[in-house]
């Protein structure tokens, strides 16, 4: 889906800029370009509000509420408008007693909440973690929630923070957090800038072991969903910090690591290339694959690293990424028995290039091997 977080901020002053406001407007905007421009066929399905679209107090009966001017509809209609668009609508609230922008949190309020969120169709919760106080309270907030969205009886996604919150004092149980939540942030926000795509590519790779078993369909780590992407590990492709090289690198390395897709850009004003990118249609079905097994770091060589993730039909996604910075493409050749346990390519299999560009390689058999040509912080995504 769409996010509006780390493109659009907390803009709240509509009077200076419209069109750069966290308001009813820029999401009904980004529904009507998302059914016109093809990013729902694609699937892309979400429009999620992030901090920032509530009124600074609740209402006389203890209810969040939209801030008025910039919702003057309401969430219930708004989420109308979205559904009459076959669409879904997200909304964001905090576990502690504000926000992190200071709005107010759901604290000592979470059955209310559920029941609010429920009420007005949304059909997504990210839940931060500002404000919460101590662990424990941390802990019982995102576990309390998830029950009084679930005592609601409609359907919807809950996307936590809670593993992000915890990991600077302890290491997070991701089975009792996968038995509460469907995505989990672990990093930090993504920012517009290879830096920060390369660090959360960094840390997924220092801590797969512990994060990669545990993923699967119900419930996804999120390398940023700000955040991804990435997250919401949030995708920033088509903004300004990326050049086209890094932008394939962050939709491969997402689709390697079956991160959920929510976009956060002027889906308004974007490129031909960036709309291809995120639009393709083989690398979101590689990060939509049914199997549902996130992917992980096989090897890496100086500057070179290597990716798989088991897709269905016994099939694998391959990356290979460049992570040098300066100089020209450089060449990449590793055997095939690298793959899969030595299996995927026994006795033969035909391997496939995704991106930066889409070609068949041929068939090769078990005791080839491939040679990539990657360019600086670029990726090729393979199908094997």
């Amino acid at each position: 889906g769409w996010l509006h977080w780390e493109r659009f901020l907390c803009g709240t002053d509509c009077a200076a800029d419209p069109r750069r406001c966290v308001s009813e407007r820029l999401f009904v905007e980004m529904a009507d370009v998302m059914v016109a421009e093809g990013w729902r066929d694609a699937g892309y399905e979400f429009v999620c509000i992030d901090d920032c679209w509530m009124a600074p107090t609740r209402d006389e009966r203890g209810r969040l509420q939209a801030d008025p001017k910039r919702f003057p509809s309401g969430i219930r209609r708004l989420a109308d408008y979205v559904h009459s668009r076959g669409l879904k609508l997200g909304i964001y609230s905090d576990v502690g007693n504000k926000t992190c922008a200071g709005f107010p949190g759901s604290y000592n309020h979470y059955d209310l909440d559920a029941q609010t969120f429920a009420s007005w169709g949304v059909d997504l919760l990210k839940f931060d973690g500002c404000n919460s106080g101590t662990l424990e309270l941390l802990a019982e907030g995102y576990r309390r929630m998830s029950l009084a969205l679930n005592k609601t009886g409609r359907s919807i996604v809950y996307s936590c923070e809670w593993p992000f919150y915890l990991r600077p004092l302890q290491q997070p149980n991701y089975t009792e957090i996968k038995q509460y939540c469907n995505h989990w942030r672990n990093f930090f926000d993504v920012y517009d800038s290879w830096s920060s795509i390369k660090s959360i590519l960094d840390w997924t790779a220092l801590h797969q072991d512990s994060i990669v078993k545990i993923a699967g369909p119900g419930g996804w780590n999120d390398p940023d969903m700000a955040s991804i992407f990435v997250f919401l590990s949030q995708l920033v492709i088509g903004n300004f910090g990326l050049s086209w090289d890094q932008a394939v690198t962050q939709m491969a390395m997402w689709a390697i690591m079956a991160a959920p897709l929510f976009m956060s850009n002027d889906l308004r004003r974007i490129s031909p290339e960036a709309k291809w990118l995120l639009q393709n249609k083989e690398t979101i079905a590689i990060n939509q694959d049914p199997l549902g097994k996130q992917g992980y770091q096989i090897t890496k060589d100086k500057n070179f690293e290597l990716w798989e993730r088991p897709l269905a039909g016994q099939a694998y996604a391959v990356a290979v990424l460049n992570q040098q910075e300066i100089g020209g493409p450089q060449n990449f050749t590793f055997p095939l028995t690298f793959l899969g346990n030595g299996l995927a390519c026994n006795p033969a299999c035909s391997v496939r290039q995704i991106l930066p560009a889409s070609r068949d390689w041929g068939v090769y058999s078990w005791v080839s091997s491939l040679s990539v040509e990657v360019n600086p912080t670029g990726t090729v995504l393979l199908k094997v």
